[in-house]
Formats: structure tokens, sequence, C-alpha cells
């Protein structure tokens, strides 16, 4: 499956949308995209220029994954997945919100506070109904411009004739600030002409919807971000797994030890690892013997015993013993590498209930432009103001929101993924793990994966002619020093039988 980043994706709807665009390219089989981590998943024999360009004319963007990594290391390529891991977009909704609800509170204070509850205002604007019109009108373009990116990509995505959720957002903010602006023309004009008071304070009171116009895009911008957190969380796991990754290797050349880049690493080279050192790439034992701790990768809670002639992984944590190694495995072939990779893959696959969420998020919002019109035309017939028909019309625009219908199933599944990484268990789709949901039994064929990992003694057997306390001593003797799990249970055992170990040589 080839990997693509698209950007500019907002919502379920455009999701839906680039997922039928790149469809439709000759030569693609299958295609998956997204919106958690802004990622795409193509199938077939499409060349990458026909499937960017595809996108492009959907009106989003698109690169292939890692292109720019091309001639980068493995160290390298997983800083730079690491960093695009990062949760830069929920910084900067919070900036956006807080600078909007700045503006929105004396935008409120105007309509809510001295409108409805008399608080006072400055001398110039008290009683000046123009004036504070003026004031609110320009106090809802700053929390516009703001919040521009619903307006652009509400638009831009409306002209290629794919609304998305941003589209309802800026349909119904800008038409209650056109609606709002036309009314303040009218009562100008009306001033102009000698109107009675009391008529222009009617309009003045009722018809400007100014806070409408900005509340909408703060409100969402507050919801996006509560998006963006979950999402950020959702990738802690994949970052944790690239965590792992060692980023330097001991490598012995001509009798000595030399520290080198782990994108240095070559096959064939002869790496030392010291206890307690991570091995840095896969590879075969070819001197020392010692217990390598594997849990990280395979769920086994004992370290394993490694002698010459074993296989090692990168990421494996060596226990006690000095170890050299022929490296068999380096850069994006190690185990570690084709578990990120499967990891990042799974993320990008759906479950058959995230498909069902795309096929209603891909006619969603079209069909609630139309039910908005036809409520506004419907209370227009009913005989209401035109005002109080179209501020009906916004409220479906703007309830009918929910860019959690996009996000609910991605953001499931890559918490699902995540967790298991972090606890050994692998998913290689999103459907497996839709699938583990229903299972009622499971059978493991081995217990390795599920005790504690942390031996204790559970009999003492001696031989004939010997005690019970003879024995333990003797073993606690020779194992007092030793870092292996059974060596430490036996430490432990004697230790709570108050014994106390006697000094041996040549250990």
């Amino acid at each position: 499956m080839k990997q693509y980043i698209v950007t500019g994706m907002t919502c379920a709807a455009c999701q839906a949308h680039v997922e039928k665009a790149v469809a439709g390219v000759p030569g693609v089989k299958s295609v998956s995209v997204s919106l958690l981590t802004n990622s795409m998943g193509v199938d077939g024999t499409a060349s990458d220029a026909d499937i960017i360009k595809a996108v492009e004319d959907a009106g989003y963007g698109a690169s292939v994954k890692g292109a720019s990594q091309a001639r980068q290391g493995l160290a390298e390529k997983l800083a730079a997945d690491e960093e695009a891991l990062k949760d830069h977009e929920t910084p900067r909704l919070r900036r956006r919100l807080l600078t909007s609800l700045g503006f929105l509170f004396v935008l409120m204070y105007l309509t809510m506070g001295h409108n409805m509850l008399d608080w006072p205002v400055p001398a110039l604007l008290d009683g000046n109904h123009l004036g504070l019109m003026l004031t609110q009108m320009l106090l809802a373009i700053i929390v516009m411009f703001i919040n521009r990116d619903f307006y652009t990509s509400g638009f831009k995505t409306l002209l290629h004739g794919a609304p998305n959720m941003d589209t309802l957002v800026a349909l119904g903010s800008s038409v209650s600030f056109l609606w709002s602006l036309g009314v303040f023309y009218e009562i100008t004009y009306l001033t102009v002409h000698g109107a009675p008071f009391e008529a222009l304070h009617h309009m003045y009171m009722h018809e400007l919807y100014f806070e409408t116009a900005a509340m909408i895009p703060s409100l969402i911008t507050l919801g996006k971000m509560l998006e963006a957190m979950s999402k950020g969380r959702t990738t802690d796991a994949l970052k944790g797994l690239m965590k792992l990754a060692p980023k330097t290797a001991v490598l012995i050349r001509d009798g000595r030890e030399v520290t080198v880049s782990i994108d240095d690493v070559q096959k064939g080279d002869i790496f030392a690892v010291r206890p307690g050192e991570n091995i840095p790439v896969d590879g075969v034992v070819v001197k020392g013997t010692s217990a390598v701790n594997e849990s990280a990768l395979t769920g086994e809670s004992l370290p394993v015993d490694k002698k010459p002639g074993d296989k090692v992984s990168t990421a494996t944590i060596n226990q006690s013993g000095y170890l050299e190694c022929e490296a068999t495995r380096v850069g994006e072939d190690t185990t570690l590498s084709q578990i990120i990779k499967l990891v990042s893959d799974a993320a990008a696959t759906k479950a058959p209930i995230a498909r069902i969420a795309d096929k209603v998020s891909a006619v969603f919002v079209p069909a609630i432009i139309g039910i908005a019109v036809l409520t506004t035309i419907g209370w227009l017939i009913a005989g209401v103001p035109a005002s109080q028909a179209i501020s009906y019309g916004i409220a479906v625009l703007v309830v009918a929101c929910p860019c959690a219908l996009g996000l609910a199933t991605p953001v499931a599944i890559m918490v699902g993924s995540g967790v298991g990484a972090k606890n050994g268990i692998l998913f290689k789709t999103s459907q497996s793990l839709e699938m583990a949901g229903k299972v009622n039994i499971v059978a493991l064929d081995k217990t390795g994966t599920i005790t504690k990992g942390q031996p204790k003694v559970t009999d003492v057997i001696p031989a004939e002619g010997y005690t019970k306390e003879t024995l333990l001593q003797l073993a606690f003797d020779l194992e007092q020093k030793s870092e292996h799990p059974l060596a430490r249970a036996v430490v432990e055992e004697a230790r709570a039988q108050n014994l106390q170990a006697e000094a041996v040589d040549a250990f």
C-alpha cells in the first residue's frame, strides 16, 4: 500500500470526497483516507502524479509520504515521523479560540449586556444606535477574520461541488452577517429619512445578528480544539514505538569499539551490547551469553536466554551479559521498523463501521443545506418575518455540524491499535480490530505472554543427604551477583528466609 499525506481536510465529508476522487483514477484498486492522521493509503498501479492530481483537482493537497525523506537515514526518518505526529493543531486552535473569545466577549456585552440588561457603555456609544451597530459589525468582522479557515475551506469545497462541515459553518455565519449588514444599511437609510425612533429601535433590537455571525465560528473552533486534543492523544502509542528505536550503535572495527549513528550500521557489521543497553539492529549472537528482555516486541514476560547463533531484535534490552552480534537486518528492514509500519498502516485502513459513517457524511452536508433552505422557505410561506425565517434556517445549518461523525470511529480505531501496540498486541487491519470486539473466548497456546514475568521459588527439593536450608544457602551464594530473573527469584526467597550470602570466587 502506497502512503500519501493529504492536506486541507477538516471533516468526514472532505475525507469522503478525497476517497471518491482518487477511487476514480484508472489503476486504483482501493483507497483509504484517514482524517485522524491526514494520511491516505492507495493500492493499485496508478502513478503518484495521477493520484496527487486527483486530490488537487478535488480542492486538497497531497504528497507522497516520506518523499522528502528519501535520502534520509532511519533515525532521521523516525525523528521526522515523530515530529509529524506531534500535536501542532491544538496549540494553534487554542490561541485562535482565546483571541476569538476576547472580541466575542465585548460583542456579547454590547448586544446582550447593554441592550438587554442596560449595562453601562462609554458615553460615546450610550444611546447611539448607529455607533453601536457599527461597533458590533467591526467586532464580528474581526472574529470572522480570526476564524477565516472555516470560510476558506467551506466556500472552496462548495465551489468544487463537494461541500463539507466547514461549509455549514461558513454559510450559517455569512448569512447571519450579510442579513445584519442589510438591516444596518436599512436602519441608516430610515434614520436619514426621519423614520420614527420606535420602529428603528425595534429593528435594532430584533433583526441584527452580528453576535450570531461571530458566535458560530467561535463555538465550532472550541469543538475543533477538543477534536484536535483527542487526535493528539491517540498517536501517543505510535510515538512511543518510535522512541524505542535506538539512535546509536557500538561497532567493533579493527579490534576497537566505535560509537556510530544507527544509520551507519551495515549488514554484516559486528556490534557490541553491554548489560542494560538496547540492541540497535536485528542480528545474530556471535559471542557471549545473556538474557534479553524482548517484551516490547513479543510480549514475552520473561527475558530470553541468548547464546551464539541465537537471533536478537532491535529495541530489545540486554539484561545480564556482554554480547557481540552480527547485523542481519538494518534500517527499515528491522523488526521494529516493520511493526511501526504495520501500526501506521492499520491506522490508515478502515473498519466496516467507519465506511458506514463515510457514506452518511458524503450526503450529509448537501442534505443539511437543502433542509435549511426548505426550512427558511417554509417559515416564509407560513407568514413569519423574513428575519425570523432566516434565523430558523441558520439554526439548522449550525446545529447540524457533527464533525465527530467522521472522527469518532477513526479515534476509536487509533486508540485501540495504539493501546494494543503498547501492550504487545498488533492488528494488521482495522477490520481485525473491529472483529476482536466481538470475541467471547480467547485461547492462547503459551502462558509466557500472560504471566507477570516475576518468577518466584515455589519449592525447594534437595538431593539425598542435604536439607532445604543447605540447598537454598548454596544457591543463594552462587546466584547473589547474577541479574538473571531466575537467579533473582532464588535471591528473593533466600532473603525472605533471612539467610546471609557468603562470598564466592570466580563468579
